[in-house]
């Protein structure tokens, strides 16, 4: 894994980066240019500090706080803590300012001026996360899709903005893959979400396969369970495929990352289907070796 100089520094941002390595796909692997590196590793350590606010998964201590100018006695207030993570977020466009004041908003400045990033992307990623503090079911997988597009697209379309090769056809297939990532994510996390009293599968497909609340917190999946997991996976399959010439719509190492993205999310589905889509164990997570079949599927 690969930050940016200026995060290399500070330990409590790179404490927050090393998260990197529990995704399902490559963030900034070793084949990428650096100056590439080290724009993704930015744009992670964003993404990875806003859902971590959103999550309630900061550092104890109230160190983020402070960075963000509040009292850390106010740290569990996590609306409070991402208007004050807005209110950074848009020093780094102000060219004209002192700067943003928390460590990894600070090491975007550079990829922002770089890559001329503008502030939809990011902003989509706070109103994710206000989203989940007040919405905690969703009745539809219509509803499900359009939160996707604050929570993972705007991560795929930083991507094509910071190697160079948005355009609109490119972005429709990132935003496929993207929400196909997310939905995985969730399917893996079933029980940790139930935990923090979401769900993100579909409350007109739990009718669908007779499923309860109640058996989403059972130790193990019932029938019922497994087979709505197996429905929604294949939604997200099918999400994947739609996406994945997206993939040979590029060159060189650019191709191989973005074969790492589709290759991780094909990969955890066939980590939750060897489970029998029992998913609530815990998280089924692909192998180093299924990884890498994967993208060279998605290469072939």
């Amino acid at each position: 894994m690969t930050g940016t100089r200026h995060v290399r520094t500070d330990a409590h941002a790179r404490t927050t980066l090393d998260k990197a390595a529990d995704e399902n796909f490559p963030v900034a692997p070793f084949f990428l240019p650096r100056a590439w590196r080290d724009d993704l590793m930015a744009v992670y350590g964003y993404a990875r500090l806003v859902d971590d606010i959103g999550d309630g998964d900061l550092a104890p201590g109230g160190a983020d706080a402070r960075l963000l100018g509040l009292d850390p006695a106010l740290a569990d207030d996590r609306l409070l803590l991402l208007d004050a993570f807005e209110t950074d977020l848009r020093r780094v466009f102000d060219a004209s300012g002192d700067g943003p004041r928390h460590p990894l908003l600070r090491a975007l400045v550079p990829t922002v001026r770089r890559c001329s990033l503008t502030p939809g992307p990011f902003l989509g990623l706070i109103e994710a996360n206000r989203q989940d503090q007040l919405v905690r079911r969703y009745k539809t997988y219509d509803d499900l899709l359009a939160y996707c597009e604050l929570s993972a697209n705007p991560v795929g379309r930083l991507v094509l903005r910071i190697t160079g090769t948005a355009s609109p056809e490119r972005i429709r297939r990132s935003d496929a893959v993207c929400t196909a990532l997310q939905i995985v994510e969730h399917l893996q996390d079933v029980a940790e979400d139930l935990g923090r009293d979401r769900i993100y599968l579909p409350a007109d497909s739990m009718a669908r396969f007779h499923v309860e609340e109640a058996d989403l917190a059972a130790p193990s999946a019932n029938a019922s369970v497994r087979s709505l997991i197996a429905y929604e996976a294949e939604r997200a399959g099918r999400l994947l495929d739609e996406g994945t010439p997206l993939v040979a719509s590029v060159n060189g190492r650019l191709k191989l990352l973005l074969a790492g993205f589709v290759g991780g999310g094909r990969a955890a589905l066939t980590a939750i289907a060897a489970t029998g889509y029992d998913v609530l164990p815990g998280p089924p997570k692909p192998t180093k070796l299924s990884l890498l079949r994967a993208v060279g599927a998605v290469l072939r």
